[in-house]
């Protein structure tokens, strides 16, 4: 009887025991099934992020160079231009002024534009001209210029005007302006492309 009740307490015992190891098997596969998704899910996400970071960093890089790159192509056409104005300027400026200021040349520029206003009829025009040449034009184109014309002429003069001066009809509303700032401006402008081509190719 003892026998029996020892092999039948053995007999319990040991399938209590297999079958708490099975479900405790079946607890720990469970488990590693998942720590492995969880591990997975992890690089997963961890590879997302890095690539997204990577992008980011391409992206900004990208955008960077770009910006390095117009902002040097902008300085080098900044600077390019500047070059290019200080040899114009230095071509021009000194001749110009010269010239401007010169009461011979200014006698000829000015006759040669008031016999154009005055091709087709006579119109009274007013001069211009600076201070600095008043006491060398002043007779000159209210006498001799008006005889030749054969119109009224008016003449001001201006410390405004550096050299040259400006003409038009004395009861219009324009004026063509013969200034040293005009003059510079028209040659220069004439001047630039082969200044350019010269300095740059």
């Amino acid at each position: 009887m003892q026998n029996k009740l020892q092999e039948l307490t053995d007999k319990l015992y040991n399938e209590g025991l297999a079958k708490g190891k099975q479900e405790g098997e079946e607890i720990l596969a469970k488990a590693k099934v998942q720590a492995e998704e969880i591990v997975a899910k992890a690089k997963a996400e961890a590879a997302a992020i890095v690539s997204a970071a990577n992008k980011e960093a391409e992206d900004l890089k990208t955008k960077v160079q770009g910006d390095l790159k117009m902002a040097a192509s902008q300085s080098v056409a900044a600077t390019k231009k500047d070059i290019e104005t200080l040899v114009v300027t230095k071509m021009t400026a000194g001749e110009v002024a010269k010239a401007l200021t010169s009461a011979e040349f200014v006698k000829e520029v000015i006759m040669a534009v008031a016999k154009g206003f005055n091709a087709e009829e006579p119109v009274d025009l007013e001069v211009v001209l600076p201070e600095s040449l008043k006491a060398d034009l002043e007779a000159f184109v209210t006498k001799e210029l008006a005889t030749v014309l054969k119109t009224n002429v008016e003449a001001s003069f201006t410390k405004k005007i550096a050299g040259g001066f400006t003409i038009g009809p004395k009861d219009g509303g324009y004026f063509i302006s013969f200034t040293e700032e005009t003059f510079n401006a028209l040659i220069s402008e004439y001047l630039r492309p082969a200044t350019k081509k010269i300095l740059f190719g």
